[in-house]
């Protein structure tokens, strides 16, 4: 197989013959949906192909190709009679630059524009006798132009807008806060170029002012969020919402049945034994599936590009890549940067972390606009889940009792996001952080528990001590733990693992690619006593000596439950993994001041 990594070309794929999933059998639904269809989908999803292979199939210029390119796919076999019947205008507004002044900014727009309606001009000058006039400072009257010369043919415009929010959202996330919070419009570039009677919004009136029959018959537009389609609002309010629609969930992302096949062919290519197909699919599920685009699917979606990049590197060396994560292509974190520095975002954020967590809103926002983001800090968490669903940080994970939406982290490597900022929001100093990692490092390596413990105490308690966390219990101690032993490197990590009908509180079960290295799988379960219920108060509980506070009455008692809840656990999970190299604990905080552990690996106990 021949993978397509980084190309969006879709004559290219399948010329050169690369694996694409075909997604044909959709153009007709497309052509249902509406005149004019907004479809969302995260960046890096596969919307740049979708837009070529509507712009490969409907061109009129490539009629005489269009058996090579359509005719072993679903659509060649059943075409639509409009295939092949339109000239094509493509715009490609993650062109645009996303820095300077409103009138910079109106020049990189006007000049992509110009340069679009230029070259449609030669690639359709057999068809186009009438000369368009490109104006180099007025790219609405290259419109006007275009338009006036296709209006006098037979044949009309399908206008395609790949990312037609992405500069805009580049300039949105590039303003500081303090310039939002001014109020200042002069100061918000962003305002005075979408809002009102802003370059964008006045491009958008030309293009919606040329959808008819003569002009603009047909517009697909793509994008991540609905934020800049919701600013300029009256200058293009003729779009169908088409994102959240069921028959077109599969239009992005690669289903189970193509992952698997895809792996069982590079399994027998490598002649690598069968169980490798497995274990590299269970791999796959656990970083790329878990994306849910409409709440009537029971169906859940890979990332295409993170898929293509696994596929690649295992077919290339017959074995799995180093790193899940692909650096080139790394999901943006300024999002969940973002979301973290709201009010209520820092709570929202980490309990997300926890396993299986949901946020649960009354409705998935289909609007909201630049003053949401950024100027009304009021934000709920309707809007938070909204949009960090919109950016890919979060997904559908169904309807609650009560006719909720509730979303939820799609799989580990995004999780893998979330723990990264909280652990930049509570241990700032980037010392500090690979101090406790290192510390971390010597739990699954040596087995070491003591130093985790002190570094725990030493640090994460005090800031946690001075924070109002409405979580301030087991869950933060858990919390403290995780982020510092969090490596999806090495290992499949997770929280809250189901076993046997329960949940482990922390599992680190290395990745089957990696068990030639000298480290430890992990099972630790947490329990936490507060200082009013040992009847102590934190500087009492601090002056006492470690075995003073190990026989504590309440502390024993935990213990004991946490040892039990290992224990049962420890058996279950050796007999899942029997590959298991198992370093089990039990873990008690007193308060936010002390800790209490045990290590339980062979019935040994400290």
């Amino acid at each position: 197989m021949n993978f397509p990594y980084g190309i969006s070309d879709f004559k290219e794929i399948i010329i050169n013959k690369y694996f694409y999933c075909d997604r044909t059998n959709l153009i007709p639904l497309i052509e249902k949906a509406g005149k004019s269809i907004l479809f969302l989908r995260p960046r890096r999803f596969g919307k740049s192909l979708v837009l070529s292979m509507l712009e490969n199939y409907y061109d009129v210029a490539k009629k005489d190709q269009f058996e090579n390119l359509f005719g072993h796919l679903h659509i060649g076999k059943n075409p639509t009679p409009l295939h092949n019947r339109y000239f094509i205008l493509k715009l490609d507004f993650s062109c645009i630059g996303a820095f300077g002044s409103t009138k910079e900014l109106q020049r990189f727009m006007m000049d992509h524009v110009n340069e679009r309606i230029k070259k449609f001009s030669i690639y359709y000058k057999k068809w186009i006798t009438q000369p368009i006039e490109i104006n180099p400072t007025n790219a609405i009257s290259s419109i006007d132009s275009l338009l006036s010369a296709v209006s006098q043919l037979e044949t009309s415009i399908f206008l395609l807008i790949d990312e037609y929010d992405n500069f805009a959202n580049e300039l949105m996330l590039n303003k500081s806060v303090s310039d939002a919070n001014t109020n200042s419009k002069e100061k918000d570039p962003y305002t005075l170029f979408v809002k009102k009677d802003g370059p964008l919004k006045t491009l958008f009136k030309a293009l919606k002012s040329g959808t008819n029959s003569d002009g603009f018959d047909k517009t697909f537009i793509t994008g991540v969020s609905p934020v800049v389609m919701s600013d300029i609002t009256s200058g293009y309010n003729i779009a169908k919402n088409r994102y959240l629609d069921i028959r077109f969930h599969r239009l992005c992302g690669f289903t189970s049945d193509e992952i698997k096949q895809c792996l069982e062919e590079i399994v027998s290519e490598c002649h690598l034994p069968s169980e490798m197909a497995v274990r590299a699919y269970d791999l796959m599920k656990t970083y790329y599936n878990g994306y849910r685009f409409c709440i009537e699917s029971d169906e859940y979606l890979y990332n295409p590009t993170l898929s293509l990049y696994f596929l690649e590197s295992f077919q290339d060396f017959c074995k799995f890549p180093q790193e899940m994560m692909d650096e080139n292509l790394a999901v943006d974190t300024q999002k969940i940067t973002y979301i973290s520095n709201l009010p209520i975002g820092e709570t929202i954020v980490t309990e997300l972390s926890q396993k299986d967590a949901r946020i649960k809103i009354k409705k998935l926002q289909a609007r909201f606009g630049i003053n949401d983001l950024l100027l009304d800090q009021s934000k709920d968490r309707q809007f938070i889940g909204s949009y960090l669903y919109y950016v890919g940080a979060l997904t559908m994970a169904g309807e609650t009792k009560s006719g909720k939406t509730a979303l939820k982290i799609p799989n580990l490597l995004m999780k893998s996001l979330y723990i990264d900022r909280i652990i930049e929001m509570l241990l700032p100093d980037p010392a500090m952080r690979d101090k406790g990692k290192m510390a971390a490092e010597q739990l699954y390596t040596s087995g070491q528990m003591q130093p985790l413990c002190d570094f725990v105490i030493s640090h994460y308690f005090k800031i946690l001590s001075n924070r109002d966390y409405a979580w301030a219990n087991e869950l933060t101690v858990k919390i403290a733990f995780l982020t510092l032993l969090y490596n999806d490197n090495l290992y499949i990590m997770d929280s809250e693992t189901e076993i046997d009908r329960g949940y482990t509180d922390l599992t680190m079960i290395i990745r089957p690619d990696k068990r030639h290295f000298e480290i430890f799988d992990v099972l630790i379960e947490f329990k936490y006593v507060s200082l009013k219920d040992a009847g102590l108060t934190g500087e009492k509980a601090r002056t006492l000596d470690q075995t003073k506070i190990d026989d504590l009455a309440i502390i024993k008692s935990n213990m004991d439950s946490a040892i039990h809840q290992v224990r049962k656990y420890e058996t279950a999970l050796q007999q899942k993994y029997p590959e298991l190299s198992l370093k089990s604990f039990a873990v008690v905080a007193l308060g936010f001041d002390r800790i209490s552990w045990k290590a339980l690996e062979n019935n040994s106990s400290k």
